[in-house]
């Protein structure tokens, strides 16, 4: 499986907010986080592409990995 890259600002949590992310090899720009869910495995952000709809970006912190679904 390919290696998920998100791109984030982070101001004060290790995470931040996810800016931008890489998906079927076209860079998609976050317009809008709809949603985010923190628990002790990791990250959760449901997010808007303008063009291409909602996704959903989980990173897990056992594998320091990102996983992307869309039309979460």
């Amino acid at each position: 499986m390919p290696t998920i890259r998100v791109e984030c600002r982070s101001d004060h949590a290790y995470i931040g907010h996810p800016l931008a992310f890489y998906w079927q090899d076209k860079r998609l720009e976050v317009a809008q986080i709809v949603s985010e869910y923190h628990n002790p495995a990791g990250y959760s952000f449901r997010v808007l592409n303008e063009e291409y709809g909602c996704f959903e970006l989980i990173y897990d912190l056992n594998t320091d990995e990102w996983s992307v679904q869309q039309g979460a």
